[in-house]
């Protein structure tokens, strides 16, 4: 691992296991990250194998942090009760436990939304932000953090709230999953999302609101016209943002 890295970031997925080294002075990869297919079979073993290569090619020193963004609500010391995108072995395990054995070095892990979260709180599109900021990561669903002076409030749910009229959960009206199924517009899709946005504003009152997932990127399509009163922005890190929050994470504890 190259002297300007601090810690070590891994982002679990369901398609893909995206590991580097973080720069934590400048919120950045020290190295390009290395990515490898998730295993067909994404069990605790299958998964540690891919995690052993990946601190191997970097040659992760036992001294460095090591944090990983893992899919599931993440709490230390209870073991997993539900999961979706990876094999369901997980079910009944204790994530932080069974991933620094695979390891053979204690490893730390943290929620992928939270992990998201906390990278624009400290080096992307919240940064030095007071109060409460939401972050919200569209894709094939909505996954949410909460941070609160920049302080992690962790695992929620916020993708789940029912919307009012009926229309149900969240994330089944307006993930950008939902806006390619149906084929809907960007102005259309942000209706929906004004819906969505305005009850997380009734709700929390937030200070800022922060949307991530690869459409951010196409950002001016849309956030111009939902239509709340608190300021929403587009993601500044993107798809680093799980390896450098899951970094960032470790090195504080």
């Amino acid at each position: 691992m190259i002297d300007t890295a601090q810690a070590f970031g891994v982002d679990i997925g369901g398609s893909g296991i995206k590991a580097a080294p973080v720069d934590l002075n400048k919120g950045e990869f020290a190295e390009p990250r290395l990515k490898i297919l998730t295993p067909s079979e994404s069990t605790p073993q299958a998964i540690g194998s891919v995690l052993r290569k990946q601190l191997e090619h970097f040659e992760i020193p036992e001294t460095a942090p090591v944090g990983i963004s893992f899919p599931a609500p993440v709490k230390p010391g209870q073991k997993l009760n539900w999961i979706a995108n990876l094999d369901q072995s997980w079910v009944g395990v204790d994530i932080t436990e069974a991933l620094s054995e695979e390891c053979g070095r204690p490893v730390t892990v943290v929620n992928d939304a939270d992990a998201a979260g906390l990278a624009e709180q400290q080096f992307g599109a919240s940064k030095g932000q007071e109060g409460l900021v939401v972050v919200t990561t569209l894709g094939t669903g909505i996954g949410t953090a909460l941070i609160y002076d920049g302080v992690l409030i962790p695992n929620t749910e916020l993708g789940h709230i029912e919307l009012e009229g009926g229309k149900g959960d969240a994330e089944r009206y307006a993930s950008s999953a939902v806006r390619e199924r149906k084929e809907l517009s960007y102005k259309k899709w942000a209706k929906r999302l004004t819906k969505y946005y305005s009850l997380i504003e009734k709700y929390f009152s937030p200070s800022l609101i922060v949307i991530g997932g690869g459409v951010s990127r196409k950002s001016d399509n849309f956030v111009p016209f939902i239509d709340i009163d608190t300021p929403i922005v587009p993601a500044k890190l993107r798809n680093e943002a799980g390896i450098i929050g899951a970094a960032y994470y470790a090195s504080t504890k």
